[in-house]
C-alpha cells in the first residue's frame, strides 16, 4: 500500500480508501440496494482494510440515515483501533431531517451537522469534512467561512468537496485565499476507466490549484467488475440500481481489453479497473466498497497490478475521450508560443 500526500497538505492518505455506503441499508431503499451490512460484518471489512494498509475511511452523514456514520464508529471502537492511525472523511448537504433546513450548506446546516456526525462516529474530530454537492441557495462564501469556524474550532482539519464543477471548486479554493479561510484539500469525483470526463476541465482544474482528488464508484457501480458482458447483464447492485451511467457500447470495448490484460496478469477485470485508476497522476486516492469479505480482498490486490507503458497505451486508446471544443483548439494553439524564452 502506497500513502499520497492529499492535495497540497501534509496529509498522508492510503491511495485505497474504505467507502462505507454499503453499512448499514434497510429494504425498500437506496441504501438497501446499496448494501445492507450489520455491525458484526462491517466490522470485518474495516478490519481486513487496516490490516492491509488502508489508512483512509469514507462515510457520510446521508449514508443510509446516519447508519453507516454509527457502524464506522462503533467499528474503529470495538476493533481498538487508535484515532491518530484512521483518517476518516465524512460529507454534510443532503437531506438529514424535514424542513426547509433540513438539507444544505449553510452555516447553521454544517455546524448543527458537524455535532451529529462526531457524535455517531464516537470521536472528538474528523480528518476531512467534505460538501456532499453544490447548493446553489446558499453564498459560497457563507459556506466557506462555516466550514473555517470548524476547523479553528478543531472539530475538523481539513475542507473537502463532492461533485462540483472545476469552477466552482477554482471559484472556492481563490475566495478560501482572499479571506484566509482553509484552504480546499480534495475533491470527490466519479472516474472510471469507462468515465473520463474529468479529465476535459476537472483534473487541469486540480493540479492548477493544488487539490487533491477521491475517486467514488471506481469501478462504475460493479460494471467493471467482470460480470457484465454483451451477452447478458450481470448480477448485483447495478442490475437493480443502474448508476452511475455509463456509455455501454464504449466500455463494453474497454472491458474487452481489461479481459484481455487481466487474463495475461492472472488478474482480475476489477483490479486492472482500479489499477489504472491508481495509475494515474491526479489521483490521490480511490475509494472502494464491498459487500463481502472476497470482494475487498479482491479490490485490494488491484496495489500490486503494474502496466507497461504498451498496456497503459491500449487502454488509454480503447477509453480515451473523444475531441471537444474547446479542448481540441486549445491543443492546435497550444504550440504558437511555448515555454517561457530567456529574458534579453
Amino acid at each position: 500500500m502506497r500513502y499520497n500526500t492529499l492535495g497540497r497538505t501534509g496529509l498522508l492518505v492510503s491511495e485505497l480508501c474504505l467507502g462505507t455506503m454499503t453499512f448499514g441499508g434497510s429494504d425498500g431503499t437506496m441504501w438497501g440496494h446499496i448494501g445492507q451490512l450489520p455491525q458484526a460484518e462491517a466490522n470485518a471489512l474495516v478490519k481486513a482494510s487496516i490490516d492491509a494498509g488502508i489508512n483512509f475511511i469514507d462515510t457520510a452523514n446521508v449514508y443510509s440515515e446516519g447508519r453507516s456514520e454509527l457502524i464506522l464508529g462503533q467499528s474503529l471502537k470495538s476493533l481498538g483501533i487508535p484515532r491518530n492511525e484512521v483518517v476518516i472523511a465524512t460529507k454534510a448537504l443532503g437531506r438529514i431531517h424535514p424542513g426547509p433546513n433540513g438539507a444544505g450548506a449553510s452555516r447553521g446546516h454544517l455546524l448543527a451537522q458537524v455535532e451529529e456526525s462526531l457524535k455517531r462516529l464516537q470521536t472528538d474530530h474528523i480528518d476531512l469534512y467534505q460538501i456532499h454537492g453544490w447548493d446553489a441557495a446558499t453564498p459560497m462564501e457563507e459556506t466557506l467561512h462555516a466550514l473555517d469556524i470548524l476547523v479553528r474550532q478543531g472539530k475538523i482539519r481539513y475542507v473537502g468537496l463532492s461533485n462540483w464543477a472545476a469552477w466552482q471548486v477554482a471559484k472556492a479554493q481563490g475566495i478560501a485565499e482572499r479571506k484566509g479561510y482553509s484552504p480546499i484539500a480534495s475533491l470527490q469525483s466519479y472516474y472510471t476507466i469507462a468515465g473520463r470526463d474529468l479529465e476535459r476541465d476537472v483534473i487541469p482544474m486540480l493540479k492548477s490549484e493544488g487539490v487533491g482528488l477521491m475517486v467514488w464508484s471506481p469501478l462504475a457501480g460493479g460494471f467493471l467488475s467482470g460480470k457484465f458482458t454483451r451477452e447478458g447483464d450481470g448480477e448485483g447492485r447495478r442490475a437493480a440500481f443502474d448508476f452511475p451511467p455509463v456509455n455501454k457500447d464504449r466500455a463494453y470495448d474497454i472491458i474487452d481489453v481489461l479481459r484481455e490484460q487481466a487474463a495475461e496478469k492472472g488478474a482480475s477485470v476489477a483490479q486492472l479497473a482500479l489499477a489504472w485508476l491508481l495509475h494515474q497522476p491526479a489521483v490521490s486516492s480511490v475509494i472502494i466498497g464491498a459487500k463481502r469479505p472476497d470482494q475487498l480482498a479482491d479490490n485490494l490486490k488491484s496495489v500490486d497490478v503494474s502496466f507497461t507503458a504498451e498496456e497503459l497505451a491500449r487502454l488509454d486508446a480503447a477509453s480515451k475521450l473523444p475531441p471537444e471544443y474547446p479542448g481540441w483548439m486549445i491543443e492546435r494553439q497550444s504550440g504558437y508560443r511555448g515555454g517561457p524564452s530567456p529574458r534579453r
